[in-house]
C-alpha cells in the first residue's frame, strides 16, 4: 500500500508540473500550434521528474553509468509512448467537447491518472527489472 501511495504522490508531482509548464508555455508563446507546443512542453518536464522520483524512490533503480542511464531512461520514455496517447487524447477531447481551459486541464488530470496506473505496470515488467540492493 505504501508504493501505491508514494507513487501516487509523485503522479500528483508530476501532473501539476505538466499542466504548470503548458501554463507558462502558454504565457510566454502565442502563435501557431501553441496548445501542440505547450502540451508537448508539459509532457517533456512531467517524464523527466517522474524518470527520476519513480527510478529513485519506487523501484530503487541501481546508479548506472550515464549510457545506462540513457538507455533506461529511453525504455521508461517508450513505456509511456502508449500512456501519453491515453492522456493527450483524453486532454483534447475535453477540449474538444468544452472549449474550456478548466475541462482541457481535467481531461489532462483523467487522462494521465489512467495512464500512470498503465505505465507502473509496464515499468515495473520491462524497464526496471533490476533492484537495489539494500
Amino acid at each position: 500500500m505504501t508504493i501505491a501511495l508514494i507513487y501516487s504522490f509523485f503522479a500528483i508531482v508530476a501532473i501539476t508540473a505538466n499542466l504548470l509548464s503548458q501554463e507558462m508555455t502558454l504565457a510566454l508563446y502565442s502563435g501557431a500550434f501553441e496548445l501542440a507546443i505547450a502540451i508537448l512542453v508539459g509532457t517533456a518536464v512531467g517524464l523527466v521528474i517522474k524518470y527520476l522520483l519513480d527510478r529513485k524512490y519506487i523501484f530503487k533503480a541501481d546508479t548506472q553509468p550515464l549510457n545506462k542511464d540513457a538507455t533506461q531512461f529511453i525504455a521508461y520514455a517508450s513505456t509511456g509512448v502508449l500512456t501519453t496517447m491515453l492522456f493527450w487524447g483524453a486532454e483534447l477531447t475535453f477540449d474538444y467537447l468544452f472549449g474550456s481551459k478548466e475541462a482541457r486541464y481535467l481531461g489532462a488530470v483523467l487522462g494521465l491518472s489512467c495512464g500512470y496506473y498503465l505505465k507502473y505496470q509496464l515499468d515495473k515488467r520491462f524497464v526496471f527489472t533490476r533492484r537495489l540492493s539494500s
